[in-house]
């Protein structure tokens, strides 16, 4: 049996049996966003890390320094926002190749420090080795998160409304564009192109949510809608119902799937590097906790769909034909 005949998330499932040593103050081991463990009486430690690799992740050529050391921090970001909490610590790691100019590697970490400016993160150390070929960068980061505020996969409700907080679909026409060497030539394709190359993490908004304890689950859009709603399908043991009328689309990535010739739900449903949040929210409290973030955010939180309890995601489309989803995002190690 290789990888790519149980994927990445069977391959972290196998591994995960016999990892949890000591289970005291011990919230969440693997299977989240980030782990999480008690240090104080009312405060919970979160840590998250994420390996980026030259030609699977990235392609250098194509992106400059800046916006591969922002990106490479965004992601870590994201995964301390989905559980809801506040980001302090960073630690990097790189494996740097020969033909790597030091130019590049500053600008990459003033990309890091323009972001880490931005949330009060401190880079406090991590390693730097030689790499033969490829440049490699390991990012590693700590959060904080009330004992009360945590937000989970496992934790969605029968009924509740499932929530965006952006566009999905937008990153991966940036990087359609990128491996395909379309010029930037419009505005549309420009929004697009920054969507993949620089994400905003949603720090101060799932604070937000998480304030509310009505919002019950929370997970970050890395590897596609589908996939990662069937990480909240799997780990809560629920269903799921999505409304293609309902998916938020950009009319960017409306004028790009016009003019390529795409399915912006498609792309919506098995994009991925979104890094949006998507989370359940009880039903009475829904409608009340949209309102109160669109005035807190200037921005909507969509409503794409519920929770229900068939085991399985559902799309309903324009003419109400039901589909069976199967998740397609990003899969490392998936069969081909």
């Amino acid at each position: 049996m290789k990888l790519k005949d149980i994927g990445e998330f069977g391959f972290i499932d196998k591994i995960s049996r016999g990892c949890l040593i000591r289970p005291d103050n011990i919230v969440q081991a693997i299977g989240d966003d980030a782990a999480a463990f008690k240090v104080e009486a009312d405060k919970l430690m979160l840590v998250t890390t994420d390996l980026l690799i030259e030609r699977v992740h990235f392609l250098r050529d194509a992106t400059s320094g800046f916006n591969l050391g922002y990106k490479s921090l965004a992601v870590n970001l994201s995964d301390i926002a989905a559980m809801g909490g506040i980001a302090r610590e960073a630690f990097v790691g790189i494996a740097v190749p020969a033909d790597c100019p030091i130019e590049y590697l500053e600008d990459l970490y003033q990309g890091m420090k323009s972001l880490a400016a931005e949330f009060s993160v401190n880079i406090l150390g991590g390693d730097t080795v030689n790499s033969k070929t490829d440049l490699i960068i390991n990012i590693t980061v700590t959060g904080t998160v009330e004992n009360s505020a945590i937000l989970l996969r496992n934790t969605a409700q029968v009924g509740d409304v499932i929530y965006s907080t952006g566009f999905l679909g937008d990153s991966r026409a940036g990087l359609h564009m990128i491996l395909n060497e379309i010029a930037v030539d419009s505005l549309a394709l420009k929004s697009l192109f920054k969507a993949h190359i620089l994400p905003r993490p949603y720090l101060q908004e799932c604070r937000f949510l998480a304030a509310h304890e009505k919002v019950h689950a929370a997970i970050d859009v890395s590897d596609g809608l589908s996939s990662d709603l069937g990480h909240i399908v799997n780990e809560s043991r629920v269903g799921a119902k999505l409304y293609a009328s309902k998916i938020p689309i950009s009319r960017q990535l409306k004028a790009f799937c016009a003019r390529f010739e795409f399915d912006a739900i498609e792309f919506a449903l098995a994009g991925g590097e979104d890094y949006t949040l998507l989370c359940t929210v009880a039903p009475d409290w829904a409608e009340k906790i949209a309102d109160e973030y669109a005035d807190t955010f200037h921005r909507p939180l969509f409503p794409v769909g519920e929770i229900t309890d068939t085991g399985k995601i559902e799309l309903i489309g324009a003419d109400n034909k039901i589909q069976t989803i199967i998740p397609t995002g990003w899969n490392h190690f998936g069969a081909s």
